[in-house]
């Protein structure tokens, strides 16, 4: 291979890493913009098609090793071959920015690639959301989390709207900067600038959430304590020092207790005496060995007279919490901190009938964790009659990484698709609180400890966005786009044998 082919692979590879200084823990959200042109510059000025994918697939590496390098703990080795499995779904990316973008440029060409390159994308994006290949992180769009006028593109195509606007803008920069012709510049720079306008255009046009009440949630934040029952006591003594305050719901982390909560009578009738003591029910989050030897994750709702329901845990994380396929990949346990033994999952999401401390009713939509990833979930709570979307998570193993702060990010996500308010409770940060825009109320940081107390404002039951009503046709759309230029391709390919040899740059 030809020395500067190599190193426009490495620059491929480093480009990939340059979007995730737009998500948190750095949070240059601004960046997200323009952070994907350098690799689709590359992409762009590759010798031919093939070449531009393998180039799409290093970027793609190289985001996924970046953003997510803070799983190394958990999976050790598996990382690199995530980061090779996943890239390879940008390899259409880069084929599809260099057979649309190659010089010369079209005007057609341009404004056909501000509706294919995004599809392209999003297909990437969807396809990588199957939780069986890990669930969807790091999705383009969360880079916007504190921007809700941009979110207001959420409410009415959730994350992956905001995401397509995203790739949008950045093709449209890229063309900007490299076609010769005016004529495509200029109506490129004109669809760009609508694009960036689409979300607050929206959100400030769309009627505001109609506020119906409002109810006050303490979320209880232990910090990093590794003994279970040193665990369960620190938060006990922070729910206890609620006693006397107007409070309608106490929220503690996942994993606040080790007890299985139908078996163990000392555990339950401590938080029984703290729910009547506080007059508010706990939703407490439960990481026990059942009856049937097997371990799982649920949110317990407790009141005064006790267990009033429980949500189990459907999506688990990959090797944290189970090891996909473990007879092959089960050795990967003994390297890193990857699940011993897997936990079982929940078999259907239902909402938790939680009630204030007056006894009116404040359905909530419990999720634990890594749940808070998927857009559906939150979707079906919203449905379902969810008046509040509750996250319970712990992200210790993670503590000195920008996990927590990712993490922390999707709740406001989650918020402003589904309008509803959304609060995350974490064993050690970061604990905060979302409006139905997500907007963010209250914020507790890996720092603190204790109970972090948030008035919400509620929406009107049966409140229902765009989105909440006609769920994921965005990437339904792109992957329909996808399917189409894919088609266009081959069809290209079959009437010319050198259909993919177009011109093109000189090889950079």
């Amino acid at each position: 291979m030809p020395a500067h082919r190599y190193r426009a692979r490495l620059g491929a590879l480093a480009a990939g890493a340059v979007p995730v200084l737009a998500f948190p823990a750095p949070g240059l959200a601004w960046l997200a913009w323009v952070a994907l042109v350098p690799g689709m510059l590359l992409m762009q000025r590759a010798p031919g098609g093939r070449e531009a994918a393998v180039r799409g697939w290093w970027f793609g590496a190289g985001f996924i090793l970046t953003a997510m390098y803070w799983l190394v703990p958990s999976i050790g080795p598996a990382l690199p071959a995530l980061a090779i499995l996943f890239g390879a779904l940008q390899a259409g990316v880069g084929y599809g920015v260099h057979r649309l973008l190659h010089p010369p440029l079209t005007a057609r060409r341009a404004l056909l690639a501000l509706a294919v390159v995004p599809a392209l994308w999003l297909t990437t994006e969807y396809a990588r959301s199957w939780h069986a290949l890990g669930g969807p992180w790091a999705l383009l769009g969360a880079t916007q989390w504190q921007h809700p006028a941009i979110l207001g593109l959420a409410s009415a195509g959730g994350i992956w709207l905001v995401s397509a606007a995203v790739v949008a803008v950045n093709t449209g920069v890229l063309i900007v900067l490299t076609a010769a012709p005016w004529r495509p510049r200029a109506v490129v720079a004109v669809t760009a600038v609508l694009v960036l306008a689409a979300g607050p255009l929206l959100f400030a046009l769309r009627d505001a959430p109609v506020r119906a009440g409002a109810v006050t949630v303490a979320l209880v934040q232990p910090g990093i304590v590794d003994d279970p029952q040193v665990r369960f006591d620190a938060s006990a003594r922070a729910t206890a020092a609620l006693g006397g305050r107007p409070v309608d719901l106490i929220v503690w982390g996942e994993s606040s207790t080790t007890s299985d909560l139908d078996r163990d009578r000392v555990a339950l009738g401590r938080l029984r005496e703290l729910s009547a003591a506080t007059g508010a029910q706990i939703l407490a989050g439960e990481d026990a060995r059942k009856t049937d030897g097997r371990i799982s994750k649920d949110a317990v709702l407790v009141s005064p007279a006790g267990v009033v329901d429980r949500y189990r845990k459907i999506r688990l994380v990959p090797f944290g919490e189970y090891i996909p396929l473990r007879p092959a990949l089960g050795w990967i346990a003994g390297v890193s901190r990857a699940a011993g033994e897997n936990r079982a999952p929940g078999t259907a999401f239902h909402v938790l009938p939680a009630t204030d401390r007056v006894g009116g009713a404040l359905p909530v939509g419990a999720l634990i964790c890594f749940e808070s990833a998927f857009p559906d979930m939150a979707r079906t709570a919203a449905r379902d009659g969810a008046r509040v979307l509750v996250y319970q998570s712990s992200t210790s193993t993670f503590q000195h990484t920008w996990a927590p702060e990712q993490h922390v990010s999707l709740a406001a996500i989650r918020a402003a698709e589904t309008g509803r308010p959304a609060v995350q409770a974490s064993l050690t940060g970061v604990s905060a609180a979302f409006d139905a825009q997500g907007r963010e109320l209250a914020r507790l940081g890996t720092d603190g400890t204790g109970a972090l107390t948030v008035r919400l404002p509620l929406t009107a039951p049966g409140t229902l966005t765009w989105y909440d009503r006609v769920g994921d046709v965005v990437p339904l759309a792109a992957l329909l786009v996808t399917a189409g230029s894919a088609g266009s391709a081959v069809a290209g390919w079959r009437r010319s044998p050198r259909a993919g040899a177009q011109p093109s740059a000189p090889a950079r």
